[in-house]
């Protein structure tokens, strides 16, 4: 397997992490806040002393493209851009909600087959990016963003099969959905670049990559820009 460098911003943390065949061979995370310009450089270069240090080439970047913060996207895709060019290595890049399933889907030995996982990331007021999987990643609800109401996952509630919501927005998703039987919540799940390497792994593989020029993250909607608030 190739020897990947994982980048992830798409939300509060920040990390960065080398891997090969299935393993991480050095990482590093940030769990503060909204700090990602100040860090992934750092990270991205620590990464990269390590396998100097034992004489390991880099054949791939991969980086989370979203949905998730419009800024931390940037900045991950930006850095991405600039090292697989300065590399000469292709770049990959990988979806942030099934970066949160398989988080939730290699996490846990005890999770019914017949699950559909529900990630979901946090946006404004009671609005969530979200989608729906099954065991073997495959879509069952179009990633979107989606404003929690009542029916707002009324046709995967009518399956009658287990429903794991997961990630940031999941703790929303409880005011709506926890007097569902079926609905399991777990609002701690976060996308970290550790995390990566088995979809990066999977995406190098067959060759799929993004262009490194003119890709752009995966926002789900248009940025909305906020005026500041003028002091009197």
């Amino acid at each position: 397997m190739a020897v990947i460098l994982n980048i992830e911003t798409s939300g509060s943390p920040c990390s960065a992490a080398l891997t090969a065949e299935g393993m991480v061979l050095a990482h590093r995370e940030e769990f503060e806040g909204r700090n990602h310009a100040a860090v992934l450089s750092d990270f991205i270069k620590q990464c990269l002393a390590h396998a100097a240090d034992h004489e390991i080439k880099v054949e791939a970047v991969a980086v989370s493209l979203g949905p998730g913060s419009y800024t931390g996207l940037r900045i991950g895709l930006s850095e991405a851009k600039g090292l697989a060019y300065a590399l000469g290595v292709p770049l990959i890049g990988v979806e942030t909600l099934k970066l949160l399933t398989v988080t939730v889907m290699f996490g846990s030995m005890d999770i019914d087959p017949d699950t559909i996982f529900i990630p979901m990331v946090d946006a404004r007021r009671m609005e969530v990016y979200t989608g729906a999987y099954d065991m073997a990643l495959e879509p069952m609800m179009t990633p979107g963003a989606l404003v929690l109401e009542g029916d707002a996952y009324a046709d995967l509630m009518k399956s009658g099969r287990p429903l794991l919501f997961f990630g940031s927005g999941a703790g929303k998703a409880r005011e709506f959905f926890g007097g569902c039987p079926r609905a399991t919540f777990v609002p701690e799940i976060e996308a970290l670049a550790t995390n990566m390497l088995a979809l990066s792994e999977q995406a190098y593989s067959r060759r799929d990559f993004i262009d490194t020029a003119y890709s752009t993250p995966i926002y789900l909607k248009e940025f909305q820009a906020t005026k500041p608030k003028c002091k009197i």
